[in-house]
Parts: C-alpha cells; structure tokens; sequence
C-alpha cells in the first residue's frame, strides 16, 4: 500500500458540506479511507426543501443524491462529535475516539433560540430533519402559528403556514422585514406580501416571553399560537471545539485559511461553520448559505490531496417568499451605493436592487428578475466596470451596462 492508501480522513458532518467533501476527494483521486460523522440518525439530507417542500407533505425525504457505498464512504450516524485531540490526531465521540490523519470540520450552523424554550413543546425551530417533521402536523391541522422574526426562515415558514391555510402572525423586532442583511429602503417594499398572502406581519415589537401556546410582545399584547417558529438567526456549530486548541472567531465560526486549512496540522474547515478570508471582498467572510456548502468542498479535497486551491467564491442564496423568487449574490457594505432596477413602491412586481462601489457591482438582490441575477454574477467574479445609469434602467440587461 502506497501512504495515501492507508490516510484516513475523518470528516465531523453529515450534511452538503460534509457529503460533497467525501465526494469531491474520490472524484480527485483519494484512495484512503474516509468516515463521515453525523450526530442525527438520518441519511444525509439537504435543508433548503425543509421549509418548502417537506413542511407542505410535497416530499418526504430530501437525501442528497450521493452513492456512500460506491464511493467507499463509511456512513457513522447518530454520533456526535465532543472534543478533538489535535497532537494525537484523534476526534473524540459519544460513541468512542476516531483516529485521523486528516480532519474536516463540517458540522454547520445551529438555530439561536430564545432563553428557557428549549423544553416547551409549542415553540420550535426549523434547521433539522426532526425539527420540519414536529412542525409539519401543525400545518397539516391548519393550526394558529406565530413567527418571531421577518427573516428569511420566518418568511418561508410563514410561506409554507399560509399555503397550508393557517393564521400566521409574524413578529419582528425591527421595523422592516430582513433587517439584519437589507437596508431599510429595500425591505419596505416586502411588507405588502405578508399583507397580500393573509398574514399578520408585525414590526417594531419586541417579544419579551415566549410560553408554550403564546408570545408576549413588549407593549403588553399577547399572541395565542398552536405552533410558536423561532428564526432569529443561527450560529455555527462549534461549541464542542472550544477547548481544542482549533482557532475559532469570536463569532465561533473556525477560523480558516483561503484554502480552508485551519492552521492546525491536517485539520480543514468547510460550510456553515468555518469562516475565510475573501480577496474579492476584504474582509473575512461567513456565510451560511446553501452555495457555500456546495462549494467548499472541492477546496477542502484539494488540500488534503497536496494541491492549492482558494476560496473565495461570490456568495449566492434564494429564498421562496409569498410566490416570489427572491436571490441574492455578493456582499454589500452600508457605503455601497444602491442602484434600483424598477419601483416596487410603483407597481412593479419584479424588481432588482445592485450595491455598486467605484463603479463595480459588489452584490445585488432580485425579486423574480433571474436574468439579473445571473448576469449581475458573472458581473461580481468578473470585476466588470459598469455605467450606473444604465444599471438603473431595468429595460436594458445587467451585461449591457458594461463600460
């Protein structure tokens, strides 16, 4: 046997992340051994049909569509990761110690919940397989759901809740829907679709306590809830790192390297819960996003196979709102200037809204323009200079605004 024969990669996550890391390692000519670790019981499955799809009895699985045993990937499943030992090469489990000579980290992002919810049986929170099959009887009673935060999960969940035929509030702290990631001039417009699809939408309200069956806001109202969908935000998962020695942000995402090393010999970082450094756009990034996931992994297998590899692609998510088709790509900062293609405040029901800087398309967001979209993308990776006034006119397409 030659040495990369007998490596064996031990990969912490079951998800895209970690499934496409084992793949793209085979595709690129890996013959060791590989493990892949999950903590849930599941097959591996993809997220972004759990709050479509499976929450609306459309589909009942969402397995990726990897061949584990052709691939020669041994599936460890419902074992969770608890600590690693670096200078002996070792992950430790509830189930016992994994010895490695290469270690991936990919055990995603988990949801921020609110303080003593954990154990309410009304409240819940969407990210897993378990969590979309608790929900989904709610829905399919036509039961009251209450929504705290206009995010993107609490805009798909009160989506899937509305075609089901429940009554849904949504609540939100801030006074536009998407106010962590959109200025407020571009979330404005979006109120109308809670409103236009028969859901309550409710902004500049606090919730001060959550019980099970009911939300109280901070002006005193108390909302009465079958179901109460928690989609404040996420956080990576990376707890179990903290005493480790792996260099984590304060953030807690892992710190890692353009090529997705962490620094730590043999260990790599991809997905959810791994952060890197973007030449494109200056800074470190972490992004939580499907894209991401799919992406990685190829820098990952890179890696542990002795080449070099970076990076640093164009961030790139949808979302499926109240019937509309909503991406978005790229990175905006506050000093960006904003360019709008259309006037939704005018009636127009697709929209795009461009982040230039010097003249270059940094990001843009698009409401049921997918053309936009992928042109504006090419545009980002390009670096392309652009006339901002054509990139206002929403008659002439993205690519023609090329200087």
């Amino acid at each position: 046997m030659d040495a990369v024969t007998e490596q064996r990669v031990v990969i912490v996550g079951a998800g895209l992340a970690g499934a496409g890391t084992a793949a793209r390692l085979r595709e690129q000519g890996f013959d060791g051994k590989i493990a892949l670790v999950g903590a849930e019981p599941h097959r591996p499955y993809d997220r972004p049909p759990l709050s479509k799809d499976l929450l609306l009895g459309k589909a009942e699985s969402a397995d990726l569509d990897f061949d584990f045993a052709a691939l020669g990937v041994d599936l460890l499943l419902g074992r969770a990761a608890t600590g690693v030992l670096t200078g002996e090469r070792v992950l430790n489990t509830d189930a016992g110690p994994l010895p490695y000579d290469h270690l991936v980290l990919a055990t995603g992002a988990e949801p921020v919940t609110l303080p003593g919810t954990g154990a309410l049986p009304g409240v819940h929170v969407l990210r897993t397989l378990a969590d979309a099959r608790r929900l989904k009887p709610v829905l399919d009673a036509r039961g009251s759901v209450v929504a705290v935060g206009a995010g993107w999960i609490g805009a798909e969940v009160a989506t899937a809740a509305r075609l089901a035929g429940c009554r849904v509030t949504v609540v939100e702290a801030a006074h536009q829907p998407l106010a962590g990631v959109l200025p407020a001039e571009v979330g404005a417009p979006m109120r109308r679709w809670y409103a236009d699809a028969g859901a309550e939408l409710r902004t500049g309200h606090p919730v001060t306590a959550v019980r099970d069956g009911e939300v109280e806001l901070a002006d005193g109202t108390v909302l009465g809830a079958d179901a109460v969908l928690v989609g404040i935000g996420s956080r990576p998962a990376t707890g179990w790192l903290r005493d480790s020695g792996i260099p984590l942000e304060p953030d807690g995402s892992v710190r890692a390297d353009a090529g997705l090393r962490t620094g730590v010999p043999g260990v790599y970082a991809v997905g959810d819960c791994a952060s890197f450094p973007s030449a494109r756009y200056g800074r470190r990034l972490l992004v939580h996003h499907w894209d991401n996931a799919l992406t990685g992994p190829s820098t990952v297998a890179a890696g542990i196979l002795g080449g070099t590899a970076a990076h640093d692609p164009v961030p790139y998510f949808w979302s499926e709102q109240f019937g509309r088709y909503v991406q978005y790509a790229g990175y905006h900062e506050p000093a960006d200037a904003l360019v709008r293609r259309g006037d939704p405040a005018g009636g127009d029901a697709a929209w795009s809204v461009c982040w230039l800087r010097e003249g270059v398309l940094r990001a843009l967001l698009t409401v049921d323009r997918p053309r936009d979209l992928a042109q504006g993308r090419r545009l980002i990776e390009r670096a392309t200079p652009l006339d901002p006034e054509r990139v206002a006119d929403p008659s002439v397409p993205l690519k023609a605004a090329a200087r």
